[in-house]
């Protein structure tokens, strides 16, 4: 099977690839929405990222990647205590998947030829301790993407039908893309993406030729072109495994909680969903930057990231949300 194409390797998109790195630092940031133009990278990110983490540890023959048979369900009936590596899981959802294809449902053919209620795994189990993708979240219907929500937010995938009541992990970091001018979430659930990213095209030439040039390589000469990157992606695999350490040693003044609220409330930024998926995010990123203290520089480098997608719309304002979020960083913390 072709390997990925090297994170390392996708030119320009900054802020979707940093934002991807924090959620690899630290997944309980809660997921990342990218949206944008199509061919801009999108599942590719996602691929390449998963790829280049380490695999992980996993029960032989467990429908939600377990990593131990302690954690394993008792519905799934395995046996043994042998582990083997496999890749962090990626899973699309597509378009269209019925509730019971995503969360799992009664396994008819074990009804009708043994009579016997058993439970066939859906998307969710087979995403857990990985990535779930979904391409074109905006046209999803709201119900699946609420469920979706709900669980990534839980860790767990509840199920309740047909006389069964199942229930399992389901840890994993939400990918969502999509393209706005062809439908938009409503505000409620981007208030729930952890963080968020709008991509576009290249408008420099140069940009484009080189993305042109490495597609092309990565296509003709394979081999070549993943030793290429080997190094570039391990060096970046270390610094995010580093992080994850560090991120339990950082620490986090009493201001920096102070700067984090008051910019959330600057913004008008309901609820305390802002602050607190801020809060994870500049100290991922502190984490990233091989940082001992969380300060006003990791805060102000992440707030657009995690602060965007939730602020009220403004019909008066055409400067976009982007732009905003700058100026009220900017009024509350001081230039950078």
């Amino acid at each position: 099977m072709k390997q990925p194409f090297p994170f390392s390797a996708i030119v320009g998109q900054s802020d979707m690839k940093n934002a991807m790195v924090l959620t690899a630092i630290d997944p309980s940031i809660g997921g990342v929405l990218v949206f944008g133009d199509r061919g801009t990278g999108k599942s590719t990110a996602v691929r390449a990222l998963a790829a280049l983490l380490p695999p992980i540890k996993a029960l032989k023959g467990c429908p939600v990647n377990a990593a131990s048979a302690e954690d394993s369900p008792e519905w799934a009936g395995i046996k043994t205590k042998a582990q083997h590596k496999i890749p962090t899981p990626v899973i699309d959802l597509p378009l269209g998947a019925s509730e019971d294809r995503v969360t799992g449902a009664l396994d008819i053919e074990k009804a009708l030829t043994n009579g016997e209620k058993a439970f066939q795994p859906g998307l969710l189990a087979r995403a857990n301790r990985g990535y779930l993708y979904i391409d074109e979240v905006n046209l999803l219907e709201d119900h699946i993407v609420d469920l979706l929500l709900d669980v990534a937010q839980s860790g767990e995938n509840v199920v309740e039908r047909e006389g069964l009541s199942i229930r399992h992990p389901a840890r994993f970091v939400l990918v969502g893309s999509g393209n706005p001018e062809e439908g938009e979430l409503r505000p409620q659930l981007l208030d729930r993406f952890g963080l968020s990213v709008d991509v576009a095209s290249p408008t420099n030439i140069d940009e484009r030729v080189e993305v042109i040039k490495r597609r092309d390589a990565y296509e003709t000469d394979h081999a070549a072109f993943m030793l290429r990157w080997q190094a570039e992606d391990a060096a970046l695999r270390d610094r995010i495994l580093k992080a994850r350490k560090a991120l339990k040693r950082l620490k986090t003044p009493e201001q920096s909680l102070r700067d984090v609220a008051e910019l959330c409330m600057n913004l008008g930024s309901d609820g305390l969903r802002g602050e607190l998926t801020l809060l994870k995010a500049a100290r991922a990123y502190a984490a990233f930057r091989d940082d001992t203290a969380l300060g006003r520089s990791h805060i102000r480098d992440v707030a657009g990231l995690a602060l965007r997608h939730r602020m009220r719309r403004d019909p008066l304002d055409d400067a976009g949300s982007g732009t905003r979020v700058a100026r009220i960083v900017e009024e509350t913390l001081g230039a950078g």
